[in-house]
């Protein structure tokens, strides 16, 4: 760091910060001189050091070493995506680096260094503010969208651009490409902010039932309607509905969410009052919309008036660059929530992540950093430790003893054939909010058959569940 003889302005609010490099002598000049200027910082030499430090106490920003060893950067800005949102991340990297940030890292600054000290101050204060206002907009630490490649800044910018347009947006992509996330980055960039995110998930529901939920109902409109209720519509005033797999839409029901489209007025079912909101509209589908149209299953008059703008998410194959950094997050989420310590993953399990072609996207993704956690038993996740089907799908060379692969292979077709299984119960379950009863007939099988499935499939709910 370059050392200038220029004054710099003193924090208004001194924080807590980290420095992390694995540099320790620079760490410690950069740490020794932000204390003179009214910050409390700190330095550590790695990751390892870094995030035992940033889970037990609150800190306002961390400046990292965008070239860690053992992908550090990525690990501690994952880890602070997720924990602590209110922690803004400066990332320096060189400016004779061949990529402005080494891959699967998320800043929120970035410092190109050798820099002088106005740079890395303007930084840190704008690190700051940008974590301030995460927390601010968000209420609390939530998921948000995550991905350096360029198909992922391609929608980043969209979001911004298009977070306060008046007009309906369609959301478009693969099942687990993150439609409902981008939804939500939506509504939290807009004006519309500070009210209610509404989602719907329309494949869940009956005709009947969907209706009575997006529109409410009087009491006396059908058995067991004893008294008035709103609707997700009028919940949604002033806020942001999303309606997810919107291609699962009766024709009739595609009729009253034409009339609602159109002027945001409908009656509640079984009443005469019509009612006017005003909620900004965002849909979501996996379907081919235009091909539905030309089948004659899709209303062609509701296709003109959703497909204003449309936001196509990529698949996960299509951003191999964003997997270290979306594992990373992940990895931290099961850690939180399963209580066994895991440092990372090893160099081979990355290469096999990232060669495998994730049909079921960054979902399915989750699902496997979160077998490998609480199947796993060492500190860090090998290639051994994925499911069968990343593993041997992935075209990786994966270090494994003859043991291991003959019992692999005796359980390809097994795991193959189970794998689908269980991100389809999984889909269901998350789609249902977790109510087994509704997952078993979105499937069309009963409860008790989904209860065999979990048990043969070994699955654990009370693990999968995200916690509450």
């Amino acid at each position: 760091m370059i050392r200038s003889t220029a004054p710099v302005d003193r924090p208004s609010s001194p924080g807590r910060v980290l420095v992390v490099d694995d540099d320790r002598r620079a760490a410690s000049q950069t740490a020794q001189w932000l204390c003179s200027l009214g910050w409390h910082a700190s330095a550590v030499g790695g990751a390892d050091e870094a995030l035992p430090l940033l889970s037990r106490e609150p800190y306002a920003a961390c400046i990292i070493d965008g070239l860690l060893p053992r992908n550090g950067a990525a690990r501690i800005a994952a880890s602070l995506r997720l924990t602590s949102a209110g922690t803004g991340v400066v990332i320096t990297v060189p400016q004779t680096s061949a990529s402005a940030v080494a891959p699967g890292v998320d800043p929120d600054t970035i410092v190109h260094i050798p820099a002088d000290d106005a740079d890395l101050l303007a930084a840190l204060n704008a690190a700051v503010a940008v974590a301030s206002q995460r927390v601010a907009v968000a209420g609390s630490v939530v998921p948000k969208l995550l991905g350096m490649s360029s198909s992922m800044q391609h929608v980043l910018d969209l979001v911004t651009r298009l977070a306060d347009a008046p007009a309906t947006l369609l959301i478009t992509g693969e099942s687990g490409t993150g439609k409902s996330l981008l939804a939500r980055e939506i509504h939290r960039a807009s004006r519309r902010c500070g009210e209610r995110f509404v989602e719907v998930a329309c494949g869940c529901l009956s005709e009947t039932l969907l209706e009575s939920e997006l529109f409410g109902h009087v009491a006396g409109a059908f058995t067991g309607a004893t008294t008035d209720r709103d609707g997700k519509f009028l919940q949604a005033d002033g806020g942001t509905i999303f309606l997810d797999e919107i291609a699962t839409a009766s024709p009739a029901m595609q009729v009253k969410l034409l009339r609602v489209l159109q002027d945001l007025r409908f009656e509640s079912v079984g009443g005469s009052q019509t009612h006017a909101v005003d909620a900004r509209v965002i849909l979501a589908t996996n379907e081919d919309l235009a091909a539905l149209v030309a089948a004659g299953t899709f209303r062609a008059d509701l296709f003109w008036r959703v497909n204003v703008i449309t936001i196509e998410m990529p698949t996960l194959r299509d951003r191999v660059r964003d997997i270290p950094m979306l594992a990373e997050y992940f990895l931290a989420a099961a850690v939180a929530r399963g209580g066994r310590q895991v440092e990372g993953f090893s160099p081979a399990a990355l290469e096999a992540l990232s060669r495998y072609r994730w049909p079921g996207n960054v979902r399915e993704l989750k699902h496997a950093v979160e077998y490998a956690v609480f199947l796993g038993r060492a500190p860090w996740i090998g290639a051994v430790d994925l499911p069968a089907t990343v593993r041997l799908t992935a075209g990786g060379t994966v270090v494994q003893t003859t043991a291991a692969v003959a019992a692999a292979g005796a359980m390809s077709l097994k795991g193959s054939m189970s794998q689908p299984e269980r991100r389809l119960i999984i889909e269901a379950l998350e789609r249902s909010n977790w109510r087994r009863d509704v997952a078993a007939r979105a499937l069309g099988i009963n409860r008790t058959t989904l209860y065999k499935k979990l048990k043969r499939l070994g699955m654990n709910l009370a693990e999968l569940q995200p916690a509450r």
